[in-house]
């Protein structure tokens, strides 16, 4: 029986290939690849030679049989994604899982996580998070997977395209709260790392004015929800509505309230349409004419 190596790559700074992991790759009989290209560069700069297979979620499942056959001969393959640990939001899983069903040995050597990184580097709790990888492109399906998470307690990090980023903070201001605390993590071990910090409304106005925010590799990390702070009761969600209400649009007015209050912010949207958090008539907040007006 052969084995696989699954083997951590650099996320930008070559520096951070481990020893160990270029004597992976030196001894592989061959290397699956989720670019055949990327991996190749980086294998000259390493003076490596060694045949490359691509290894990519269009091609996995075919690949997958040839592969083991090559195992069960004795080979040695070295697993590797375009940056970072492979399976990790990267292909993999299927043939690492399937390896494993048929008795080959799986040996990962660890190394260098945008997930890890940016999670260590946002300022944000460390020690329960989860990661979900790219939220969906379309804005509906976004919106439904943050409502989903809107009550998680642990940091929530994600991947996320440079040309979505500034839709999706403003989407995560929308269903979290803009008060919630972020960081933006972007090109994460190269020349032009940059951290971001603050809450999501502060970096929705730094992605405004800032032409490199949404630029390169970003990786988003977002505190969970602070279940420990009591939801208040309807009088004081109402009362709260009603002050912010003549200093902010009904839509803002609502976010910061369902922020301070800890309630859910479709719970203080049925306040401000005068019915109770359990879907019941109430009596409708002193100025909600005007918040139902606009929202």
């Amino acid at each position: 029986m052969g084995r696989i190596d699954v083997v951590a790559t650099p996320i930008g700074n070559l520096g951070d290939l481990s020893p160990r992991a270029r004597e992976a790759l030196a001894a592989a009989d061959l290397v699956a690849a989720e670019d055949t290209r990327h991996t190749g560069a980086l294998l000259r700069q390493l003076g490596i030679d060694k045949p490359l297979l691509s290894l990519h979620e269009h091609n996995e499942g075919r690949r997958v049989q040839g592969l083991l056959d090559s195992l069960r001969s004795g080979a040695r393959v070295a697993l590797v994604s375009d940056a970072g640990m492979p399976l990790i939001s990267d292909p993999g899983y299927a043939l690492v899982r399937a390896a494993i069903d048929a008795g080959v040995a799986v040996q990962v050597l660890p190394g260098p996580s945008a997930v890890i990184a940016a999670l260590a580097a946002s300022g944000l709790p460390t020690d329960r998070f989860c990661f979900e990888g790219f939220l969906p492109a379309r804005a509906a399906a976004r919106a439904e997977k943050l409502r989903q998470l809107a009550q998680e307690t642990r940091t929530l990090v994600f991947f996320e395209s440079p040309h979505r980023l500034l839709d999706t903070l403003a989407a995560m201001a929308d269903v979290f709260g803009g008060m919630r605390q972020a960081a933006v993590a972007r090109e994460l071990t190269k020349l032009h790392e940059t951290i971001y910090r603050g809450t999501l409304e502060q970096l929705r106005d730094i992605g405004g004015k800032d032409a490199n925010f949404a630029r390169g590799e970003i990786t988003l990390v977002v505190a969970g929800h602070a279940d420990a702070q009591p939801a208040m009761d309807d009088a004081f969600t109402r009362q709260a509505l009603e002050l912010l209400a003549r200093e902010l649009p009904p839509s803002r007015a609502a976010a910061v309230v369902a922020q301070l209050t800890g309630r859910r912010r479709s719970e203080v949207y049925a306040l401000v349409h005068g019915r109770g958090a359990d879907g019941s008539d109430a009596e409708s907040p002193p100025g909600s004419r005007e918040t139902n007006a606009s929202t």
